[in-house]
């Protein structure tokens, strides 16, 4: 990179669907050691339940640690760090990964109580892409309508998802983890990957 060149700056922030975390920082961990010539800044971003939580998936002092080893730097948390990522400290990629049920409605309807969804719309504010990688349990219930208002907003895009377990969770969809490399650069090219449903 020249040295007069900007580091593309790409958020990674990740909502409560527990049982993806690993998958998830799997995939941030891939896209930061494709960074070899450091051209990418990763800012995490961690949502009030997935950063105080601890599951049987994981404790949050774990994730938050992993988090910030993998980006070299603390997650933002609270929803007033998050406004910054407007005008004032814009991001030139944002990627919700996982992205929950509850933050995907909140994304339909307009409602920024939450650090993600904040993100999310200081993000969207500077017309510049937003990519979810959905993991829902009602993705194709409750959830089915909020899809399809995403897809028709504005520099919205998905990560292409799956049915995860059609017999035992006949609604759920999960992204495609290893997709989102790709829907990265399509969507920075302000392309929708296809196809959606795998």
């Amino acid at each position: 990179m020249k040295e007069t060149e900007r580091k593309k700056r790409i958020g990674f922030a990740v909502t409560g669907s527990f049982c993806t975390h690993r998958d998830a920082l799997a995939e941030l961990g891939k896209l930061a050691a494709g960074n070899g010539s450091g051209e990418w800044e990763f800012v995490p971003i961690l949502s009030e339940h997935a950063g105080t939580w601890d599951t049987r998936f994981g404790t949050a002092a774990d994730l938050r640690r992993e988090l910030t080893r993998i980006c070299g730097r603390e997650p933002i948390d609270t929803v007033a760090e998050a406004e910054r990522l407007g005008p004032a400290d814009p991001l030139d990629l944002l990627l919700i990964c996982p992205c929950t049920g509850n933050t995907l409605a909140k994304l339909a309807n307009g409602i920024t109580d939450t650090t993600a969804a904040m993100a999310a719309k200081a993000h969207l504010r500077a017309d510049r892409p937003l990519v979810i990688a959905l993991a829902s349990n009602d993705a194709m219930s409750a959830n089915l309508c909020n899809i399809g208002t995403l897809l028709n907003r504005k520099n919205v895009y998905f990560v292409p998802m799956r049915q995860d377990d059609p017999a035992r969770k006949p609604h759920s969809l999960v992204a495609a983890f290893g997709a989102v490399r790709e829907a990265l650069a399509l969507a920075e090219e302000g392309k929708q990957m296809r196809p959606l449903f795998l």
